[in-house]
């Protein structure tokens, strides 16, 4: 009976090699054929879309709303010369603010980008398209963030929904208090004529000192230009410079709102670089609150602190204010803010990601 037996092994074993040859062409090839790469199956993002909302005012509204939409509503007010989209310029540290469940919301200023310009509208007009916007999104009550020129935008919203307000952060933020800017006292001709070459090339609106820590994130020059681009450009407006003139002037109005009816914790942020908006203005935010307020200021910041120190202020959106973004060991960190100042005191780690330390 072993003879039959070891014919039918031969055939079987003959099958399975013709078999493989079929398929991939021979059993050594088949064997050493590379991996193929993986397709994927949805499409990466390109930054938020700009949405468009028709309001109760007759006007247009146009925002974004990036993040998960359980997540924790933030509402972020940029800087003077933004668009919709200026909260694209903080994705560089995307992956840690979807991380911590955070949504980003932001509506679009008077005059800016897709949104239509009307001399007549002030601070107060935009607190209003704000909050009808979080009402269509389903959101009550929202993190604001408001970075340089937002912080009077900030004031007007907290004065007049300060229910709504979860918490206050202020990134280098401009105060609607004390003594007006200098420039106030220039007729909006010579206004004009002094912002118009930095409003026609958006690489002079969004420049930034050599030594600025952003040089170090790629993209974000370009980033930045782009956002420039939109805001001065996106309607065809042609660098129109009147809306930032009005802008501008918003800025002179006093008093700024009271904020006594303010019960939400309130954050500052400053470098002591700055010398746009510099970190004596912190006083002045302080007397205008009410409360204590947690100030962090940086000595390795000017104007750009909302950016360097981005991670930070994510964790304080979060709800992780007694914790610090360290760096230690070469992997970034969340730790007690009394752990995270000993470790740094004892140069043992450094304040903020590791994506800063190259």
């Amino acid at each position: 009976m072993r003879p039959p037996r070891r014919r039918t092994t031969v055939a079987a074993t003959a099958l399975a090699v013709l078999g493989a040859f079929l398929v991939g062409g021979s059993g050594v090839v088949s064997a050493s054929a590379p991996k193929l790469p993986e397709v994927q199956d949805g499409f990466d993002s390109l930054g938020p879309d700009v949405r468009a909302a028709k309001l109760s005012s007759g006007r247009t509204a146009h925002f974004t709303d990036a993040g998960p939409h359980d997540g924790r509503p933030v509402l972020f007010i940029g800087g003077t010369g933004t668009s919709a989209r200026a909260a694209h310029m903080t994705d560089f540290f995307k992956s840690t603010r979807d991380s911590m469940g955070l949504r980003l919301i932001s509506v679009e200023r008077n005059g800016f980008g897709d949104t239509a310009f009307d001399k007549s509208l002030g601070k107060a007009d935009f607190a209003k398209d704000a909050l009808e916007v979080l009402d269509r999104l389903g959101v009550r009550k929202a993190s604001v963030i408001a970075i340089s020129g937002g912080g009077p935008y900030a004031a007007e919203l907290a004065a007049r929904a300060p229910e709504r307000i979860r918490a206050l952060h202020l990134a280098a933020a401009l105060p609607p208090f004390g003594a007006k800017p200098a420039y106030c006292g220039l007729s909006d001709d010579a206004l004009a004529a002094a912002l118009k070459d930095s409003v026609k090339d958006p690489r002079k609106w969004w420049a930034f000192p050599d030594d600025s820590p952003v040089k170090s994130i790629p993209g974000f020059a370009d980033t930045a230009y782009e956002e420039g681009a939109r805001t001065f450009n996106q309607r065809g407006q042609q660098a129109d410079v009147a809306p930032q003139v009005h802008e501008q002037r918003l800025y002179c109005e006093r008093p700024g709102p009271g904020l006594g009816r303010l019960k939400a914790p309130v954050y500052l942020y400053a470098g002591e670089k700055d010398t746009t908006v510099p970190p004596s203005t912190l006083a002045t935010w302080q007397d205008a609150l009410p409360g204590r307020a947690v100030v962090r200021r940086y000595a390795d910041t000017g104007h750009d602190v909302q950016y360097r120190h981005w991670d930070q202020i994510l964790a304080d959106l979060a709800g992780y204010g007694d914790r610090t973004v360290v760096c230690r060991k070469g992997d970034s960190a969340l730790l007690p803010a009394r752990e995270a100042e000993r470790l740094v005191g004892a140069a043992r780690a450094t304040v903020g990601s590791c994506a800063w330390a190259g």
